[in-house]
């Protein structure tokens, strides 16, 4: 705290009386005095101040540390599935089935091939816990930092997701209260497939010694092993058509319930709808790294899809996979659906009405299509979607089969750099193909035409 200001030394017993001469001085001295004490006194201020703050920041690594050991014992519990040591790490006061429900992680996570698996404060604001909560659990200390799930599996990189944690200190001891907690309804634990049920894992070899992972469950179990069947060979597609820059492996998970796929994808996808999605966690474009991949399968995806659409989906998503690190959000539809879709039917001999029905009944009722379609179109459900990705399908296939496959793949490239006016966009398509857009546009209607007409 503040120290204040000594007063000057004076001689407490003189009660002579001073001269003029005398007060000028005495003036000059005082003056002189107060302001060299003034000065004395901010330096002590200044020393103190650092003090308390050098003390606070002292405290607060050490919480930090002691807080830590704790997420390290709670990662190698729940990762070594020791229930006994989980139940010691819980505070007297925990969550009503925070306790059973580690417990239950921990056996799922024992059947994942994890490289990595622990929990760390990162950085970033602490959460205010409410003062009710602080009341109800009676502890020494409450705290809620910004903690992260850090886990890989098998080769992949590791990924981080947030936990909602509270902790509690009771003498010397941290101990856990909730991963559930919202506190301030913004922070939220995410939950994997092994907060959902038993997990059933598949490691797969797809080439030069890189592995492959399908994740699901027992009752799913069947799509597991035919996704783990068809991933050799989709990765092979993919690296044929995008090249060997990329990872050469893929994480597949096939969520068992809506409730799991929404946890595992966000709220943006609906399982009910689409059979699919491949999603990230985290891009550096320079870098040319992503973390965080993974193609999840939608409950519904078992019962809907054939043995040829399930491995076209596999295959387009998997492109996906392959080509992020050097696709940028908000890029033209057309080429990034178009050339998954492309990938998904390479070389399967699949008959091109068969690949893009909608699209054909659309050409026998109106015509080949004049226009590419627009992002808009892409979100839409029944023929209006289907038809947006079938178009985009043709005008990819037409590239590689009037220019070449490698010069399709430098056509995504060149595109997939965000968003772009429609006269950049055409001009980007001219630089690559050597044609007018207008003219691609008409040779390309024509091709629809021939094909599908």
């Amino acid at each position: 705290m503040p120290a204040s200001d000594p007063s000057p030394a004076t001689d407490p017993t003189s009660r002579r009386q001073a001269r003029p001469w005398e007060l000028a001085a005495l003036a000059g001295l005082v003056l002189a005095v107060v302001v060299v004490l003034a000065l004395t006194g901010f330096s002590r201020t200044e020393r103190d101040a650092d003090g308390a703050v050098g003390t606070a920041q002292a405290d607060a690594e050490a919480r930090a540390a002691a807080v830590q050991t704790l997420l390290d014992t709670w990662a190698s519990a729940v990762r070594t599935n020791d229930a006994a040591r989980l139940s010691g790490l819980m505070d007297q006061a925990a969550a009503p089935g925070f306790l059973a429900a580690e417990t239950r992680r921990a056996g799922n996570v024992a059947g994942v091939e994890f490289s990595d698996w622990g929990y760390e404060i990162a950085e970033g604001a602490e959460t205010a816990v409410p003062s009710s909560l602080v009341d109800a659990l009676g502890a020494d200390e409450v705290w809620a930092p910004a903690v992260q799930l850090r886990y890989a599996i098998a080769d992949e990189s590791p990924t981080r997701k947030p936990v909602a944690l509270v902790v509690a200190r009771r003498g010397e001891r941290w101990a856990l209260v909730s991963d559930s907690a919202t506190v301030n309804g913004d922070r939220r634990t995410w939950r994997g497939p092994w907060d959902f049920g038993p997990v059933v894992s598949r490691r797969v070899d797809t080439g030069d010694g890189r592995t492959s992972v399908v994740l699901g469950h027992p009752e799913n179990a069947t799509m597991v092993d035919r996704l783990a069947d068809e991933l050799p060979a989709a990765v092979v597609n993919a690296t044929q058509l995008w090249g060997s820059n990329w990872a050469g492996r893929a994480l597949v998970w096939v969520a068992g319930s809506q409730d799991e796929f929404t946890a595992l994808v966000g709220p943006n996808h609906d399982g009910r709808d689409i059979a699919a999605v491949a999603i990230s966690d985290a891009v550096d474009p320079d870098a040319a790294t992503v973390t965080g991949q993974r193609i999840v399968f939608s409950p519904a995806s078992a019962d809907r899809l054939t043995e040829v659409t399930r491995r076209a989906i596999l295959r387009h998503e998997l492109i996906h996979v392959a080509a992020r690190a050097e696709t940028v959000d908000r890029s033209p539809m057309w080429v990034l659906e178009g050339y998954a879709e492309y990938a998904a039917y390479r070389g399967t001999g699949e008959a091109e009405r068969q690949i893009a029905p909608a699209l054909t009944a659309q050409v026998g009722a109106e015509g080949p299509p004049t226009e590419f379609p627009e992002d808009t179109d892409f979100s839409g459900y029944g023929e209006r979607g289907s038809v947006a990705y079938e178009t985009a399908w043709s005008i990819n296939a037409f590239v590689a089969e009037q220019y070449g496959e490698s010069r399709l793949t430098e056509l995504y490239r060149t595109l997939a750099v965000g968003e772009g006016d429609p006269e950049a966009v055409d001009g980007r398509l001219s630089d690559v193909l050597g044609v007018d857009a207008d003219q691609f546009r008409g040779r390309w209607t024509d091709w629809v035409g021939a094909h599908l007409g």
